[in-house]
């Protein structure tokens, strides 16, 4: 029996809590006594009976370096942390629930779904473990490491004209649903499953970790992260301010699309959010480098521009706390050379990157 005494996080001697390692051996629940239990949620971290259930539950950062207002305390949420490395992981679980809920599913369905990548992934991972099959329509340029994670998950890969951007997907997947009657379509764009995701995980999370939050900013996809985050942080704090960032028309951010090009997701409600901010490739790409060389936090390009955005609205506060969702992490656009590229000297080609 040993009888030494642990610190469970730093700060607990100035909390007054010191836990005895005895205390385990005796019954005592330790656990308990950690800081990040969300009600009835699961700490972070913690044991699971699946990797689903794993879904959620990610850390937020202080990225104090790279704030431009020392009155403003900005926070990343790490959702690279899921454990297919997005956000959409938990869009994925509501998905694929729902589809089961409502009783869609047959024997020789298969769950198809346009996406840029992400909930593809999600999906696929799950309706793995489920034993459904999955197809994804995404367009013929997403970053090979997708791609691979696609197929290595066992989804069928269907692809779309790149130019059309995920707007193609779109299309060429309702098309496909029609010609086939084994398709089933959980259609994250329409469904209300995807904001419910965020309303009742992320926003959860969020609200234990951060009661004091004033603004939140998220990219601009489906909308589903900014609508289910947005409403709860409503019902929370109805001063709260909701921001997103959203790509210039025609440049292409994996994960994010411009409201201009003519598409516009029916789970969008503009009411919900304060304004959105425009942010290029050029910048996010800057932005991502930043957050990584003064954060160590290596994050998709997306987060790049969500970081643009918190920023500005970091620089137009007189004081407050604004938390900033990251989406994925950097390792699935390596093959871009996102890091290392001359910014400068090859604008246009940066410019023309499907990044968002």
């Amino acid at each position: 029996t040993r009888s030494s005494s642990c610190l469970p996080w730093p700060g607990a001697a100035s909390a007054g809590l010191v836990v005895n390692t005895t205390d385990r051996e005796s019954g005592t629940d330790i656990d308990a006594l950690r800081p990040h239990a969300h009600g009835g949620n699961a700490r972070h971290g913690g044991r699971f009976p699946s990797i689903v259930d794993a879904i959620g539950f990610t850390p937020l950062v202080e990225v104090p370096n790279v704030c431009p207002n020392p009155n403003v305390r900005l926070y990343a949420k790490l959702e690279f942390m899921n454990p297919t490395g997005s956000v959409k992981d938990r869009v994925a679980k509501y998905l694929i629930e729902d589809l089961e809920s409502s009783g869609r599913l047959e024997p020789d369905s298969i769950i198809i779904e346009p996406t840029s990548g992400n909930t593809g992934i999600g999906l696929a991972m799950i309706a793995r473990r489920k034993g459904y099959r999955v197809a994804v329509v995404v367009p013929d340029n997403v970053t090979m490491e997708r791609r691979q994670l696609l197929a290595l998950f066992g989804a069928e890969v269907i692809d779309s004209p790149g130019h059309l951007g995920s707007n193609g997907a779109v299309a060429m997947a309702k098309h496909l649903v029609e010609k086939d009657e084994r398709f089933v379509m959980p259609y994250q764009y329409g469904n209300p499953a995807n904001p419910r995701a965020h309303e009742e995980t992320t926003a959860e999370e969020i609200i234990a970790d951060c009661p004091e939050v004033d603004a939140f900013v998220a990219g601009l996809g489906t909308g589903g992260t900014l609508m289910g985050v947005g409403r709860r942080l409503r019902q929370h704090n109805p001063e709260v301010k909701i921001y997103g960032a959203e790509p210039l028309p025609g440049e292409r951010v994996q994960g994010l699309r411009s409201l201009d090009e003519g598409f516009i997701p029916e789970i969008f409600d503009p009411a919900v959010i304060d304004g959105k901010m425009l942010v290029s490739n050029s910048d996010a790409i800057a932005a991502l480098r930043e957050l990584t060389e003064r954060e160590g936090i290596f994050a998709g390009v997306s987060c790049g521009a969500v970081m643009v955005a918190a920023k500005q609205l970091a620089s137009q506060m007189e004081r407050g706390t604004i938390v900033a969702l990251l989406a994925d992490g950097g390792w699935k656009y390596l093959s871009e050379d996102v890091w290392t590229r001359d910014l400068d000297a090859d604008e246009e080609e940066v410019d023309s990157l499907n990044l968002w």
